[in-house]
Order: structure tokens, then C-alpha cells, then sequence
């Protein structure tokens, strides 16, 4: 597996993998200031998050864990990445096992900062090579960005 770095802009970029020890350091390497990191504590991993938070000390990077599951999917998940969005240091990567979350809450953030409607924000995903085929989260994403967009 390929291990994929997608840039959506100069400020964040997502991980479509789930990161090894070695990842972190590619991250600093790649100019990332900071990791968010979605995965459950329940999922299997190849880090441990506390591990996960280790690495990324050790390799200057700022880091934030937000366990993101189909069973606790929420505004407040959504706010709450969001707002680390806006006061990590940038340029920031974000990851979960293989970017799909990762991909729908930042094009969340995203969709919401342009105005976007929900179906636009899942066409810009599809084009940016984000695939949202979980039928809650796509039906989720949707209802979000339209609540939230500054419209």
C-alpha cells in the first residue's frame, strides 16, 4: 500500500494510511507541524495513540487525538476538530486508518469555510480522490456542512 500524503491546501493535508513509527518522521520531513489523529482507541493500530503522541514529540509535531467512530459521530466531534484546525500550528496532516474519516471531517471544515452545500462538498471530495462510500457519513457530512455553512 502506497503510503499517501493528500494535500487539500497549503494548511491541511490527510494521511490515507495508518501511520507507522516511521511515519512521524516523514511527517516533520514533509514540513507538517502537527498530526490529528482519528482513530478509536478500540481499533486496531499500528501505533498506539500514546505512542502515536510519543512520536510525534519526539519529532516536533504538535499533536491531538480525536477518536472518531460510526457510534460516536457528532456536531461536537466536528466542532471540536474543527477548532483544532484554526489553533494547531500549520501546516497540519490528519489521519485515521485509511482517510476516509480524515478526508470527511477536514472537507467538513473546508465546505463550511466556502460556503459549500453538502452535495458539493461530496463532489469536490470525489474529485480530490476521497471516496465517502459510508453511507452515514456521507448522509452525516451532508447535513453538517449544510447546518453549518455561513450561508
Amino acid at each position: 500500500m502506497e503510503k499517501e500524503i493528500k494535500k487539500v491546501n497549503d494548511e491541511i493535508s490527510v494521511a490515507a494510511f495508518d501511520p507507522d513509527k516511521n511515519s512521524f518522521k516523514t511527517f516533520t520531513d514533509k514540513g507538517f507541524k502537527s498530526v490529528i489523529n482519528l482513530q478509536t482507541e478500540e481499533e486496531e493500530q499500528n501505533v498506539s495513540t500514546e505512542k502515536e503522541e510519543k512520536l510525534a514529540k519526539e519529532n516536533n509535531l504538535t499533536y491531538r487525538h480525536i477518536g472518531v467512530s460510526e457510534d460516536n459521530l457528532s456536531e461536537a466531534k466536528v466542532n471540536d476538530f474543527r477548532q483544532e484546525l484554526e489553533t494547531l500550528p500549520k501546516p497540519i496532516v490528519v489521519h485515521c486508518k485509511s482517510g476516509k474519516r480524515s478526508g470527511a471531517f477536514v472537507m467538513m471544515h473546508i465546505g463550511c469555510q466556502k460556503n459549500m452545500s453538502g452535495e458539493e462538498v461530496i463532489e469536490q471530495a470525489e474529485e480530490m480522490g476521497f471516496e465517502c462510500d459510508v453511507p452515514e457519513l456521507e448522509k452525516f457530512l451532508k447535513k453538517y456542512v449544510n447546518e453549518h455553512s455561513n450561508s
